[in-house]
């Protein structure tokens, strides 16, 4: 046993040096200090790395098809009635959403912000249940009741029971309605009136769109829209107004749910129209998101970049349809963020580098500085020194 105890004893790397040939020096103390300082302060950086999860990012290819999302908006038109405002939304796989009322909420707000009144409808008034109208001047109360479309009709069984009802009939025919009050549902409704009522006041919208995972767009504009001639139109001649104030503040805009560090660059977005007439449109670029958190819940979003341009014009002629406009794309790389923990083993390789690295450079320098303090001196004690 002693010739084995030997042996292991010979393969020890770490020789002991008799304490009668140590010497301590000041530099050495003050090095140890700051190195035993660093060493603490880095330790507890890797802790709280270690006990705090980390987000682990990932770039693949994004295969889904097939999927929706909702777009959550936020926005105030301070010059705008809401009576004025229609919101769509169209993407290139040809579908559409015109006048959009389902998920979205309109608030008449007055020059100083302050709610006047909240109401989810599209534009103009809400329908009259049984307005004194029908085909051949006869008045009817009952619920067969058909009120005239006035030339608009594809059929003689066609009906139109409210002013919005006319409007869509003529947008079908790719008509305009010069004057709503050439019309008894318009006129009952109380169409201008309305209109005349809001003067002065703006809207604001809030609410979210559920749209196709392709590219399109969304935009809000004053008017009735319609398709003519494979166009989207708007019918701003019922209003009887030479301008549209654009003016808006974007308070939220975001392509899906939230997540944790998410910058969504619109909200607090701001713009004051200076020229008679406005379009200002807003090119997104999106990157679908997967986010998961360390509990397993996952969230499917989009993270974007955006583009401003602004279409003005001083001539006092629509040129162009006034509007806030929104086009999307996507990208085809999906971005997959993980929640995770630093793994113990991961931890101690850490820890031990730290501690190591720390000593042994701290090392060196302490011997390089006792070395050359030892030089100077000797070189003092022989006059050689200048």
């Amino acid at each position: 046993m002693k010739g084995l105890f030997k042996k292991m004893k010979n393969l020890d790397v770490y020789p002991k040096i008799n304490e009668d040939f140590y010497k301590r020096t000041l530099t050495g103390g003050i090095i140890t200090i700051v190195s035993s300082v660093a060493m603490f302060l880095l330790f507890v950086s890797e802790l709280r790395l270690f006990l705090h999860p980390i987000t682990e990012t990932k770039l693949v290819v994004d295969t889904s098809r097939g999927e929706t999302f909702r777009i959550y908006l936020d926005i105030t038109f301070p010059a705008l009635p809401c009576s004025m405002m229609s919101v769509d939304a169209m993407d290139i796989s040809g579908q559409q959403h015109l006048d959009i009322k389902h998920d979205i909420i309109k608030k008449r707000i007055d020059v100083h912000g302050n709610v006047i009144e909240t109401r989810q409808d599209g534009m103009g008034s809400p329908m009259i249940e049984k307005p004194l109208q029908s085909h051949g001047g006869r008045l009817q109360h009952n619920e067969t009741y058909c009120g005239s479309c006035y030339g608009a009709e594809t059929s003689s069984d066609d009906c139109c029971n409210s002013c919005d009802e006319i409007r869509e009939a003529y947008g079908r025919k790719g008509w305009g309605i010069p004057d709503p009050d050439l019309f008894d549902q318009c006129k009952r409704e109380g169409f201008l009136q309305r209109i005349k009522d809001e003067e002065g006041e703006g809207c604001s919208i809030y609410g979210f769109l559920e749209v196709n995972k392709v590219g399109g767009n969304f935009h809000f504009a004053p008017g009735k829209s319609f398709q003519q001639s494979n166009m989207h139109v708007h019918d701003v001649l019922a209003f009887h107004k030479d301008s549209f104030n654009m003016s808006h503040t974007i308070h939220k805009l975001a392509f899906g749910e939230y997540f944790p560090s998410v910058v969504n660059p619109l909200d607090g977005a701001n713009w004051v129209q200076s020229t008679p007439q406005g379009m200002y449109q807003y090119f997104i670029k999106m990157v679908p998101t997967v986010y998961s958190n360390i509990d397993g819940h996952t969230v499917y979003t989009n993270q974007f970049s955006v583009t401003e341009h602004l279409k003005a014009d001083n001539s006092g002629r629509f040129q162009f349809l006034p509007g806030v406009f929104f086009y999307y794309d996507l990208s085809p790389i999906k971005v997959t963020s993980t929640e995770l923990y630093v793994p113990f083993l991961h931890f101690l390789t850490n820890v031990c580098a730290i501690i190591g690295g720390i000593f042994t450079v701290s090392g060196l320098l302490d011997s390089f500085i006792y070395h050359s303090q030892r030089i100077i001196k000797k070189k003092i004690e022989l006059g050689k020194l200048n």
